[in-house]
């Protein structure tokens, strides 16, 4: 039986689940996990890795649906529930799924895809009673998920992790933060991406916890929630927040007061998936106590970089790489560097095995001696890794030098007048790239003649954006990132 899944045998007495205001039992997951991985099973012995997508609202049945995928021997495939139709019928044809398990809420939206493909289509209400059957013994090195990148440039490749790749990922947070029976955490990220997936949802249920969700996202009922006093461990992107900055500076003293002190007595909060602004740290800090603990990963590897659960954790910076997990940084010809930017490139158990049925893109991805190339930029400082961007998207090569986009970003947001703001390089003849910045107002329009001045006062002449956008808000992905390759075509619109 699957490590994560035998695990929970060791904890009969413990809620695994709470959703939609029902608490669910390590058996009962058991349980319910089975039925479904012997309903897909049908009398058969093995999937033998063939993939099964699904699309099911976060909570008992998400997790009971992932682990019967696995039990059956099958390779889930999850589907962003947000995901508009053209982006869903991609990794439906990218994978071949022949079999997609459906909430009934997403039945009618999905199931003409499926029928154009000759996909069977198992709605979650219909599959019920027990089965009678024999489950696989699934080794750790099969394949177990295919996630889709998010795909800026070029359609979203399919990451083929193994049962092995997960567990190594969750080993190293288990140790690097502490995990035990005793955490409760709150699911409120997307689960068709690692972040959620493994960080949340994997490592509690590994460790014993209680994974909480909600159904969607709402700063208000967060907040309730953690003034409840059960939850003590919470991991969320910047953009969650700020979001829950904003509604917190909206209630009244006596409920800021009790939310805080709920805040103050959690054990762990993790920030990801993109920079964490210090200006959102700072202001997270002063209302909860607690300096969000920031981190480094992507789809292909889990997370690689983290600051320490117990030590310094410093601002703008991701920290230094987990147990188990190689980093080095290298320069444009795969040779390694010191004192100065370099590649993020990484090796271990952690790292996936595959791009789904691309096999020159997976070779393009390693080095010769086996290194992945993670293509962001960074820069190592009294052993704390700082990310200066991704080299596609955050580098921006103007005039002969090498620019971080996100070092220009985290000055501009320290402007009174600006809520948020993305920079981006433009293609231009003479100096190659130019620095263009995107700009939020927090009230009225900016002063961009005041604001070059005041850029130059804090950052080389050179760094200063040569072009602004004042927009209303920065296009994101699921995640809340925000992607820059929309970014570049508002400027072109």
């Amino acid at each position: 039986m699957l490590e994560l899944v035998e695990r929970a045998s060791h904890f009969p007495d413990r809620i695994a689940i709470l959703s939609g205001g029902k608490s669910y039992s390590y058996p009962e997951l058991l349980t319910a996990s089975e039925r479904i991985a012997l309903l897909l099973l049908k009398g058969r012995t093995d999937l033998q890795e063939v993939p099964v997508a699904f699309m099911v609202a976060p909570g008992f049945d998400y997790v009971s649906v992932l682990w019967g995928i696995w039990r059956a021997g099958g390779i889930a495939a999850p589907l962003c529930l947000s995901h508009p139709l053209p982006a869903l019928e991609h990794v439906l044809r990218d994978t071949d799924s022949k079999i997609v398990v459906v909430s009934a809420e997403f039945k009618e939206r999905i199931e003409p895809l499926c029928r154009n493909r000759g996909a069977e289509v198992l709605e979650l209400n219909s599959i019920t009673g027990r089965m009678a059957g024999t489950l696989p013994e699934i080794h750790e090195g099969r394949k177990a998920l295919i996630l889709y990148t998010s795909g800026t440039t070029n359609l979203p490749k399919g990451v083929v992790s193994t049962h092995r790749n997960l567990q190594a990922q969750i080993k190293s947070l288990i140790h690097a933060w502490k995990w035990s029976e005793n955490d409760h955490t709150l699911c409120v990220l997307p689960l068709h991406h690692v972040h959620g997936i493994v960080n949340v949802v994997s490592c509690s249920l590994w460790a014993g916890a209680c994974c909480q969700f909600i159904r969607e996202f709402d700063a208000s009922e967060v907040l309730s929630i953690f003034a409840q006093g059960q939850v003590n461990v919470f991991m969320a992107v910047p953009t969650i927040y700020f979001k829950l900055i904003t509604a917190w500076e909206r209630r009244a003293p006596e409920d800021q007061r009790v939310i805080s002190g709920s805040l103050s007595s959690m054990r762990l909060m993790v920030s990801g998936s993109a920079a964490l602004p210090v200006s959102v740290m700072d202001r997270w800090q002063a209302i909860s106590g607690h300096r969000l603990l920031e981190r480094y990963g992507m789809t292909e590897l889990g997370m690689a970089i983290s600051n320490p659960y117990e030590g310094e954790r410093r601002p703008g910076f991701v920290g230094k790489p987990l147990d188990g997990v190689d980093v080095r940084l290298c320069n444009e010809q795969d040779v390694p560097v010191v004192d100065q930017p370099g590649e993020i490139q990484v090796r271990g158990e952690n790292v996936f095995l595959e791009y789904w049925h691309q096999p020159e893109a997976t070779r393009s991805s390693f080095t010769k001696d086996g290194w992945f190339k993670t293509g962001d930029v960074a820069v190592v400082e009294n052993g704390y890794y700082r990310i200066l961007g991704r080299s596609s998207t955050d580098i921006i090569k103007s005039g002969g030098y090498k620019i971080s986009a996100l070092e220009i970003e985290e000055v501009l947001r320290t402007h009174e007048g600006i809520a948020d703001c993305a920079v981006v390089g433009l293609d231009d003849e003479e100096w190659g790239e130019v620095v263009a910045a995107a700009l939020v107002p927090r009230s009225k329009m900016i002063d961009i003649h005041a604001l070059t001045p005041w850029l130059k006062e804090r950052i080389p002449a050179y760094r200063v954006p040569r072009k602004y956008l004042q927009v209303t808000e920065l296009p994101r992905n699921a995640m809340g990132k925000v992607t820059k390759m929309d970014v570049k075509k508002l400027f072109t619109t």
